[in-house]
């Protein structure tokens, strides 16, 4: 027995297929009735790391405990602890059956007594939404329907942790709200811990008490979304999570915290000012996520401690954003919505002021290998 220890963790666990590693010495801890995100590109390792977390695989090296043990790599308990466990996969299966019967298999398999089973499935049918679906086939469902039937097939065994692959990567936008709804529901109203791999970073931001970043097998950073989406801790996780400006420059003074940051092509006096604890002489990357660039046709007084002059280079739009690309002495990027980007009249050519604060400036120490 390990005291005090998380509900789930893994620890100096790495895995293999063949020749090609997948996963890394990972050491990683999930608390009882946490929702944690793994989010990371496709092959970074997160459905492999998912699937291992259900004992469905055995690591290739590393351990695994569950509940503050350690999990056997065979035999009853490994079957017993994974009782406690429920996956539902990228593209749920679902059996050419009625409603009813899906999400009641695991409860017979399980030889539970019929009046239960019904009245179980009969609540979670209700709590997903699927009352009126009881005799439908399960094959006849739109895809956000069948994910609701895996998740009910799941919640009704009510497991204490919850394992999710891609959960509405195939989804259209109101199903896969939908599922977010219910997901957020069981986490806090049942306590289940809850593992979810997504692309999906806003949904990450919205569900999870905490992210990982998982880059090329490795667990990269782990923290809630302000640390992870505010102050990645390398390039490349800043890279993944959208900070689209990412600046070299040289800490060239200190003042009482506010640092000044010399910037642009051979650091020619541009300056760009951070809230941060860095020394002078310090090299350092300087981060502003697109979204904390203000764009203003003339300079206003504001309590903002960077303001440049900029020319617009490139506008690209996003639906209802616009991505804007601009020169001031060194290459930022903004993020206005389309109808500001209309009324400043933006495009190729234009000038304007780009201004952001200096607490939306993460620094990051400049590493020779970065």
């Amino acid at each position: 027995m390990r005291p005090s220890s998380p509900l789930i963790e893994v620890a100096r666990l790495s895995h293999s297929y063949g020749d090609k590693e997948i996963l890394k010495g990972l050491d990683l801890g999930i608390a009882r009735g946490e929702v944690f995100a793994l989010i990371g590109p496709t092959g970074a390792g997160k459905t492999t790391l998912l699937r291992i977390m259900d004992l469905l695989e055995i690591p290739s090296s590393g351990e695994i405990y569950f509940d503050g043990q350690r999990v056997p790599r065979s035999g009853k308990q490994r079957l017993a602890i994974r009782r406690r466990m429920s996956f539902i996969h990228q593209k749920p299966q679902v059996f050419n059956a009625s409603v009813y019967d899906n999400v009641a298999c695991g409860l017979n398999w399980r030889g539970e007594a019929r009046n239960k089973i019904v009245a179980k499935v009969d609540c979670i049918l209700e709590t997903v939404g699927l009352e009126g679906y009881k005799n439908r086939n399960a094959r006849t469902l739109s895809g956000g329907e069948a994910q609701r039937v895996a998740l009910a097939r799941s919640l009704v065994l009510q497991p204490e942790v919850l394992l999710l692959d891609e959960p509405t990567a195939n989804l259209d936008p109101v199903s896969a709200t939908k599922i977010e709804e219910l997901l957020s529901t069981a986490a806090r109203q049942r306590n289940t811990t809850m593992i979810m791999a997504t692309h999906d970073m806003s949904q990450g931001q919205q569900l999870a008490d905490r992210i990982g970043v998982l880059l090329d097998g490795r667990l990269v950073q782990t923290g809630n979304a302000g640390d992870i989406f505010r102050s990645p801790q390398s390039t490349e996780v800043a890279h993944f999570v959208g900070v689209e400006n990412i600046i070299g420059g040289i800490v060239i003074a200190n003042d009482e915290g506010v640092a000044t940051i010399s910037v642009g092509d051979d650091h020619h006096g541009i300056g760009i000012q951070a809230v941060s604890g860095c020394p002078a002489g310090q090299q350092v990357y300087a981060c502003i996520r697109p979204e904390d660039v203000t764009l203003t046709p003339m300079l206003y007084q504001s309590s903002a401690r960077n303001s440049f002059q900029a020319r617009v280079t490139r506008v690209t739009y996003l639906g209802p954003l616009s991505r804007v690309e601009m020169d001031c002495g060194f290459r930022l990027i903004g993020l206005v919505t389309r109808i500001s980007a209309e009324e400043l009249n933006l495009q190729a050519g234009h000038e304007l002021y780009a201004t952001f604060k200096a607490t939306a400036v993460h620094l990051m120490e400049r590493k020779s290998r970065q």
